[in-house]
């Protein structure tokens, strides 16, 4: 199956747009081998740095393009390869690395979680809305 930006965009939830996403894979799992400066140096070169800014300008600065997601002003942000990638196609210059179709912009978190993780790393939290002297309970709100 090839995941693509498009049919991402017709998913209405951030949840949903994260299991049309999710790579199951292991911590530590090779993914390179020995060739992993081949990926190194995919990930320094100038064309990836000018895609990856088209991307994250597409995306508007949302975790998986997702308006109820920004980022936040100081948060990494990795763009990922929305098909997993392999050496033959860095070797190869293949259309999978630098189309805009099959990458999305996501967080730290949500990348892990789509490859190593489960929806529990990406299901939001309830906020909990602070109060005056919410940690002195001796004192009386105003």
């Amino acid at each position: 199956m090839i995941r693509t930006y498009t049919e991402l965009m017709e998913i209405p939830t951030f949840l949903q747009r994260y299991r049309y996403l999710r790579v199951p894979g292991k911590v530590g799992e090779q993914t390179f081998e020995t060739g992993r400066w081949f990926n190194q140096k995919f990930y320094r070169s100038n064309e990836w740095k000018d895609i990856r800014r088209e991307v994250i300008l597409r995306d508007y600065g949302c975790d998986l393009a997702d308006p109820e997601y920004p980022f936040a002003p100081n948060e990494s942000i990795v763009i990922h390869h929305m098909n997993p990638i392999e050496l033959r196609d860095i070797r190869e210059h293949t259309d999978i690395l630098f189309n805009p179709e099959y990458l999305i912009s996501c967080t730290p978190n949500t990348h892990r979680a789509i490859h190593f993780g489960d929806e529990s790393m990406v299901t939001p939290y309830e906020f909990i809305r602070r109060t005056p002297h919410d940690t002195s309970p001796w004192r009386e709100s105003k």
